[in-house]
């Protein structure tokens, strides 16, 4: 049994991630440790929920009671943080998206995996069913793919990160320059779209939707074909633990490297460059600290101000 600790249950994901354990029994929480704005009620309902052994009064403290942490707080700037004490130990830590959110951490990331450090990440639309399905198909059938054209809602970058690893894990590595195409509006919500130019002369396109949910969408075209789909929402979270836990387990497994992982968030940087440069586009390996992030701080004051009950 993999034993897990929880850092932060800012959002819906530990809820959803621990009714999937509930099912498969290959894993489950064990600790956590929670310093956001979750009040101690909803802690302790974390708690009576999932069966968990103790409230850490440390990070440190749960880091040494489980074989893997996991980062659920929102505040992606500071996930390095709360990732720390695990690193330290020598164990595993799965972040969860957006893995982080500015040029300064992803090298800090870099440096981190470099010096040993195992980081796991980030969508799980990345390893959704359905993208699973596609590139299981045999090239000679689907086709070489061309372009990529993916849909996201809710907003910008907490939920637009997700399609972009969604199109990562169907293109791979090699994202060269995002440009910012435009923006549609209706009724005070907004659609923005980017263009992604890839080193080996494929492309991709991705929308992202500011006040309204919307599906992941992906339209795959290849050397022979369209394929299109929807991913179903509610076997994201089984897709993606079902691969952690593989990885845990030692087995087989289809888990992306920090490089690509940071791809994703660097092609988000790249497009919010782009649109404030006026759509002109923005290499990723000419990306500065200069240039504008996205403020982790300030998403989760939103958020929690925003957020509902959930234990």
């Amino acid at each position: 049994m993999i034993r897990i600790g929880a850092v932060n249950i800012d959002t819906s994901h530990p809820l959803g991630f621990g009714e999937v354990m509930e099912k498969d029994d290959r894993a489950r929480y064990v600790g956590v440790y929670n310093d956001s704005f979750r009040p101690d009620s909803e802690v302790e309902g974390f708690i009576r929920r999932f069966g968990l052994e103790k409230r850490c009064n440390t990070l440190e403290e749960l880091a040494a009671m489980c074989d893997i942490g996991f980062i659920h707080g929102c505040d992606w700037d500071d996930h390095l943080r709360c990732a720390m004490p695990f690193i330290e130990q020598g164990k595993p830590v799965f972040i969860d998206k957006p893995l982080v959110g500015n040029l300064a951490d992803c090298r800090r990331v870099e440096q981190l995996v470099k010096d040993g450090a195992v980081i796991l990440g980030a969508s799980s639309a990345r390893y959704a069913y359905e993208v699973q399905q596609f590139l299981a198909l045999p090239e000679e059938e689907r086709g070489e793919v061309v372009n990529v054209f993916g849909t996201a809602g809710v907003d910008e970058f907490n939920y637009g990160v997700h399609i972009a690893e969604a199109i990562g894990g169907i293109l791979g590595q090699g994202a060269q320059s995002v440009r910012y195409m435009g923006r549609g509006e209706a009724g005070g919500k907004y659609s923005e779209s980017y263009f992604v130019q890839y080193e080996n002369g494929k492309s991709a396109v991705f929308n992202t939707f500011t006040g309204t949910w919307q599906p992941f969408v992906l339209t795959i075209m290849t050397t022979k074909t369209t394929h299109h789909f929807r991913m179903d929402s509610n076997r994201l979270y089984e897709a993606l633990m079902c691969e952690i836990c593989n990885y845990m387990e030692g087995k087989p497994n289809l888990l992306a490297g920090p490089d690509a992982l940071l791809e994703s968030v660097k092609v988000m940087l790249a497009a919010t460059a782009s649109r404030a440069q006026g759509g002109a586009p923005v290499a990723l390996d000419a990306l500065t600290d200069a240039m504008p992030a996205y403020d982790g701080r300030a998403f989760c004051k939103s958020y929690g101000a925003a957020a509902g009950r959930l234990y």
